[in-house]
């Protein structure tokens, strides 16, 4: 057993000369981030609208399409 005083196997082999990394939170990128999602929100959100017609005014088509369609196969 070892003790609390040895050093591992891990930090005897750890040499380099820069000091070690010690991570602290990233305030800069976190505020880039939350900018880049609220502008998306900014521009998404007044275009929802159009957005929800568009694809209703497309499934209907489909539909349509398919239907007329069924009805020419079905005449051949």
């Amino acid at each position: 057993m070892s003790s609390d005083d040895e050093p591992g196997l891990v930090t005897k082999t750890y040499r380099t000369v820069t000091p070690r990394y010690a991570s602290h939170p990233d305030n800069e990128m976190n505020l880039i981030g939350i900018t880049y999602a609220l502008l998306l929100l900014i521009l998404i959100v007044p275009l929802l609208p159009f957005m929800v017609v568009v694809w209703v005014l497309t499934r209907v088509f489909e539909r349509i399409g398919r239907r007329d369609g069924s009805e020419e196969t079905d005449a051949e």
